[in-house]
């Protein structure tokens, strides 16, 4: 009897379905067009920390038995400290799902746009996107049914072809792939790049993962003998996710125009090179990650906010469903209509620049207390890289606030 491949792949492809948003094709669209392969390292350094992060967040879930969010509650004794801290994971987690979900809902909306052309509708003087209302609806059912299973198997399947479609693309360009290797293996800092470099590492390392995949693993396991299991799912789905944004970069730098601001461009600028294929291709690429991101981010904020006030663990409990919806229901409106409030990004951003060198600090200090992990916390090693990798997200944090500030 064959076994199946997939079995044991879940929790580890919602995240990376998660991170391979909207942003995250833009982000490596600007890249490829700006610098072509000179920064394909960066990607693979981003992929190299979200796999020690994430890894850390996994085995806290499983063994600890407890989301991240709970676990801030357990372990910070000092109560105004707890507050602060709670109240800096509400906001940068439910604001910020829900301020960045309009943006994931309308690149899921830019991929279909190139199938069918006319995707606006004219309701009380208001004209609507019902595109992005298909989307929600999409999202919205997978969601209620409430079954893990059914979740997880729905993303795997829309992961599988976004990561088929970009990265058959990539491949219709037809770089030189000894460039390629170069790219990824040997680092280069062309001028102008450094803001670029933290964005593609800003893209890849996301705070709202980290309290996604502690809750996502206890759906699917418990108990550290399942650690092994564990960690595959976590180091096939992140890698998947790394060439994703690769691919992306690569398809990029195959374009001889400039004048490329986003997915939807990338997708016109590779038709008159590549043909009519190259552009169905990446636009339902485009589709696959707006839809999945759409998806992942009612979720992790709902399980936030379970964690941070008590609730049972119950996906189809009212109170969980009422937090999803919200951050849904804003996406799809503010999506269909075109709205984006530039001050409530602004504050997502800021509440997210703070709280990722928090969060990764507070991972790293209980991943080591062996009343939380027994034997199997932190080795010295992981400890080392953890410190060097909590050092980056500082340095993002900042980044993020300056960007805001200044």
């Amino acid at each position: 009897m064959m076994k199946n491949p997939l079995k044991n792949i879940g929790p580890g492809t919602l995240v990376a379905a998660a991170f391979i948003g909207p942003g995250t094709v833009t982000v490596c669209t600007l890249a490829g067009v700006s610098f072509g392969f000179e920064l394909l390292w960066a990607m693979g350094l981003s992929i190299v920390a979200t796999i020690v992060l994430q890894e850390m967040a996994a085995r806290l879930g499983l063994v600890y038995g407890k989301g991240l969010a709970a676990t801030v509650k357990e372990q910070i004794q000092t109560p105004w400290l707890r507050v602060a801290a709670i109240l800096l994971i509400v906001s940068a987690i439910l604001v910020g799902n829900a301020a960045y979900e309009a943006g994931n809902i309308s690149g899921g909306v830019l991929g279909l746009q190139t199938i069918f052309k006319e995707a606006f509708v004219t309701l009380v003087g208001f004209q609507f996107n019902y595109l992005s209302l298909l989307i929600g609806v999409i999202a919205f059912t997978l969601l209620f049914i409430g079954n893990y299973k059914v979740i997880e198997r729905s993303l795997v399947a829309l992961v599988l072809l976004m990561s088929i479609s970009f990265v058959v693309a990539a491949i219709l360009t037809n770089p030189e792939w000894v460039n390629v290797l170069k790219g990824v293996f040997l680092p280069k800092f062309p001028s102008d790049s450094l803001l670029t470099i933290i964005a593609l590492v800003g893209t890849t390392v996301v705070p709202y993962n980290l309290f996604l995949h502690a809750s996502l693993v206890q759906e699917k396991w418990s108990g550290a003998q399942q650690l092994p299991a564990a960690r595959k799912d976590l180091y096939i789905s992140i890698v998947l996710g790394g060439l994703v944004s690769m691919a992306i970069i690569i398809c990029a730098a195959g374009i001889e125009q400039q004048n490329i601001a986003n997915a939807a461009d990338l997708a016109k600028g590779l038709e008159p090179l590549y043909g009519e294929v190259s552009k169905y291709v990446l636009s339902l690429g485009l589709f696959a990650a707006g839809i999945t991101s759409a998806i992942t981010a009612p979720l992790a904020a709902a399980y936030v906010a379970r964690d941070c006030f008590g609730w049972k663990k119950d996906l189809k409990s009212a109170r969980f469903r009422v937090v999803w919806i919200g951050i849904l229901g804003l996406g799809v409106v503010f999506s269909s209509i075109g709205f984006s409030s530039i001050e409530i990004i602004q504050f997502a951003q800021v509440a997210n620049g703070l709280l990722l060198p928090i969060i990764a600090g507070f991972l790293l200090w209980v991943v080591n207390k062996k009343s939380v992990l027994g034997d199997v916390r932190n080795t010295t090693f992981q400890t080392i890289v953890g410190l060097l990798i909590v050092l980056a997200t500082l340095i993002l944090g900042l980044r993020s606030l300056y960007k805001v500030f200044f």
